[in-house]
Order: structure tokens, then sequence, then C-alpha cells
């Protein structure tokens, strides 16, 4: 991965982390829906970033 590539990668998890806090913040309690849908997110989001950069590396 080039650095380019590592700034985008960092930019999309800390804006991620950062919408699960919120979520986590401002729910009223914690349960499974919530729980389930940070993991739901976080697949949504990081498998296609694993696929692109991390598995199909040519180097």
């Amino acid at each position: 991965m080039t650095k380019y590539q590592i700034f985008r990668f960092s930019c999309v998890a800390l804006l991620w982390l950062a919408l699960c806090i919120i979520l986590l913040v401002r729910a009223e309690r914690i349960d499974f829906m919530v729980l389930f849908a940070i993991v739901a997110s976080g697949v949504v989001v990081f498998v296609p970033l694993y696929k692109k950069y991390v598995r199909n590396r040519k180097d």
C-alpha cells in the first residue's frame, strides 16, 4: 500500500470510529441492536477495503 492509500484507509477508519462513538454516546441503552449496527457497519465498510487494498496486492 502506498502512503496515500494508508492515509485514505486511516481517514475512513477514523470516520467510522467517530460515528460509532456518537452512536454509543447517544444510545439510551446499549443492547444487541446497537452492537449489531456497529458490527454490520464495520463489515460493510472494511471488507471491501480489505479486498481492494490488502488481499489483491501484487508487490
